[in-house]
């Protein structure tokens, strides 16, 4: 299964984002991620569809959204519209998971369903059909650049033996040493945040694509 880099804009400068997105089109990423927050479901807020949708021109590398917000049901059609591919939503947020994910294929968009550290995979197992990704969060979701917590490599492991033909995806914490670890339990999609920000970020994304060939 191909190893997909998304870099995460969540760590960019938010004054310079139509930058950011042109300077990461002409990187070697796969995606781009999106982390929605809203404030309730975590403590931070990002941004919404009005924003993404401003961004869509500027690229046409697909745009991996990650909803972290309370009724994720009720913003997919503006997330189709604003012009997204994938669109991922938390098994803790979803009182009616199977239903939320229904929605989101039947707009036209690739389902994911993500999991906090703390949260058991069972629930996935009844929405498998339903679902082109598991996102496993290798942080508490929220706020970026946190540590890597290397007791989720168990659950990454579990996702890809669960589930060996869906999209296998981890966010947070993810740099040069980490991504290594996350592709060697199962993972083929890896959210770089604060790593591919803290310096220029084609060549911190180089090095992940790097790191990722030679493990």
């Amino acid at each position: 299964m191909n190893r997909i880099i998304a870099p995460s804009i969540l760590s960019a400068d938010f004054g310079r984002l139509a930058d950011t997105i042109r300077m990461l089109d002409e990187a070697d990423c796969d995606w781009i991620h999106f982390d929605v927050m809203d404030g309730t479901f975590v403590p931070p807020i990002t941004f919404g569809a009005q924003m993404v949708a401003a961004l869509r021109p500027l690229t046409k590398k697909p745009f991996d959204c990650h909803l972290m917000i309370e009724h994720p049901e009720t913003q997919i059609e503006m997330f189709r519209d604003a012009g997204v591919e994938r669109l991922t939503v938390h098994v803790e947020a979803c009182r009616h998971l199977h239903r939320t994910l229904q929605e989101i294929r039947q707009a036209d968009l690739c389902a994911g369903v993500a999991f906090n550290p703390g949260t058991p995979l069972n629930a996935a197992r009844e929405v498998l059909e339903l679902v082109d990704l598991i996102l496993v969060m290798t942080v508490n979701p929220g706020w970026g650049g946190q540590e890597f917590i290397r007791s989720c490599l168990r659950k990454i492991q579990e996702a890809r033996q669960m589930a060996p033909h869906h999209h296998v995806e981890v966010d947070g914490g993810i740099d040069a040493e980490t991504v290594c670890e996350a592709a060697n339990h199962g993972a083929n999609v890896f959210v770089v945040g604060s790593y591919a920000f803290s310096g220029k970020p084609k060549e911190r994304i180089s090095k992940i694509r790097s790191a990722l060939c030679k493990g």
